[in-house]
């Protein structure tokens, strides 16, 4: 557990219970357009690189952020604009005002989403299937990112509209978006901590003895660029995996990811010979049960998408520190495939 948050909006310097002179921040709204911050450099912080110092007593802002503001002149050391590598010393005032940018050229469109929770600095949606997250080539447009600018334009001024992971465009579930720069900041230093909880449900092909940890490098596949594999050397990538109900070739499985790479569950239950349901890229040939009715038959030849669902989601709020957590009930189509293949045949524990 991370320690609570000292507030930021302050009147005079002042200095946090370890002794250490806090930001003096202005008292205007958090998505204004501007950001004006100044803080003293400290004995412990004297002798040091300015965007160091500046990342340590900016806490709420990225180093590579803080970096573009010292190159332009919006952070300047008592009045003066000085390099990032330069030196900073005890007692120089660091005062940072900064313009909030609109970042990239995407429009807003008038898409539904599915809101689960809302604050002003957190936007919590259950992402149905077929919806992308991001533009990219072949998806200029009709994304995630293009309804969160309708839904909330402030947006606009946040790095990729405040998305800080992301899910497939066919995997459906739970996401959290940031809607200020701080929370953004926050969020994706929890995520690189390992300590935002994303747990999955997802179907498989075969039926699994017992859980177990998938602990297997990912990175491109070296003759499909458009595919990820386990790959030696690739960015380290850990899945665990336990069962929640056996069927007679299948296996509904609850997947919780250590890290996030691309295609990580759909890569790591390929690679141990357990492929998604519905997997168009890692399921490999279709596999009929010997004896399935028909319902099912056409149900595994025709499921559309591969059957993976984030279902629960666990945090702790920017602002305060306290736990949040949101689950999202299976959709559909994966309620569908698992009653069929109730009826066809549910093994005991």
């Amino acid at each position: 557990m991370r320690q609570a948050k000292k507030p930021y909006l302050t009147t005079a310097p002042g200095r946090n219970q370890k002794g250490l002179r806090v930001p003096v921040r202005s008292s205007e709204p958090l998505m204004s357009e501007r950001i004006r911050l100044s803080a003293q450099v400290t004995p412990e912080c004297g002798g040091q690189r300015l965007d160091q110092v500046a990342a340590r007593l900016f806490p709420s802002h990225s180093r590579s952020r803080l970096q573009g503001w010292i190159k332009d002149g919006s952070l300047t050391v008592d009045g003066r604009q000085v390099r990032p590598r330069d030196t900073v010393y005890t007692d120089e005032l660091l005062e940072l005002d900064a313009e909030l940018e609109v970042q990239g050229d995407w429009l807003p469109q008038a898409i539904d989403l599915d809101i689960v929770y809302e604050d002003h600095a957190l936007l919590v949606i259950n992402k149905p299937a077929g919806l992308v997250v991001h533009p990219a080539a072949g998806h200029h447009d009709g994304t995630l990112l293009n309804a969160l600018l309708h839904h909330a334009p402030e947006l606009a001024k946040v790095p990729r509209a405040g998305i800080v992971h992301r899910l497939d465009k066919d995997t459906t579930g739970l996401m959290v978006v940031a809607k200020t720069l701080e929370a953004q900041t926050d969020l994706v230093i929890q995520l690189q901590n390992r300590t935002v909880t994303r747990e999955y449900e997802c179907v498989v092909v075969g039926v699994m003895t017992a859980g177990g940890k998938v602990d297997q490098p990912i990175a491109r596949h070296g003759n499909n660029r458009q595919k990820m594999a386990v790959v030696a050397g690739g960015k380290e990538a850990v899945s665990h995996y336990r069962v929640i109900s056996r069927f007679r070739a299948h296996t509904h499985v609850k997947v919780k990811l250590e890290t996030g790479r691309t295609h990580q569950i759909r890569v790591h239950m390929s690679h141990i010979n357990y492929p998604l349901v519905g997997d168009p890229t890692y399921g490999g040939r279709l596999r009929i049960p010997p004896g399935a009715t028909q319902e099912l038959i056409a149900m595994l030849r025709e499921f559309p998408r591969q059957a993976l669902h984030a279902r629960r989601l666990e945090l702790e709020h920017p602002d305060d520190n306290r736990p949040m957590r949101w689950e999202a009930p299976l959709p559909a189509d994966m309620q569908a495939l698992l009653a069929l293949l109730r009826q066809d045949g549910e093994l005991e524990e």
